[in-house]
């Protein structure tokens, strides 16, 4: 049986889950190629110290170095709407669809991807908005770092 697309936005919020255990920021984010997943990752920029290591840089850097046209034939899945370094990272590599948990706790420049090309699927997932909505409650400083605000 072939996974789905909530199969694969739920490896993305236990990625997310992952990040919270850890003490980072719940983001998530699969990366899928032919039906399976070659790349996982979730935000480390707390853990790592890292200024650069949002959900999806994690899981394309994870993915490992692929070949620019596998890139082509992958979908991306993302707990949250990418920002404009992940967006950025979408478009270099021409990854051609992204599906997004939730956009209500921050957007991204959807439209911009769009503009572009590139595919996107709004989830409204109600367990994405709730992991982010408790985490800002709690850590709002925090939160606004990582955005750069």
């Amino acid at each position: 049986m072939m996974a789905s697309t909530g199969d694969f936005l739920h490896a993305a919020i236990e990625e997310a889950q992952k990040g919270l255990a850890e003490g980072g920021i719940p983001i998530g984010a699969v990366l899928v190629r032919d039906g399976k997943i070659i790349g996982r990752g979730h935000n480390r920029r707390i853990q790592k110290n890292s200024s650069i290591l949002h959900a999806e840089m994690d899981c394309l850097e994870n993915a490992g170095r692929l070949p620019s046209r596998h890139y082509r034939d992958c979908t991306l899945y993302t707990t949250l709407s990418p920002c404009d370094m992940c967006s950025g990272t979408v478009l270099l590599y021409g990854i051609p669809r992204v599906v997004i948990g939730e956009n209500v706790t921050f957007r991204g420049p959807e439209d911009y991807l769009r503009s572009r090309g590139v595919e996107l699927t709004l989830c409204d997932s109600g367990e994405c908005k709730a992991l982010m909505t408790a985490f800002i409650d709690k850590h709002r400083e925090l939160w606004r770092e990582d955005i750069g605000e």
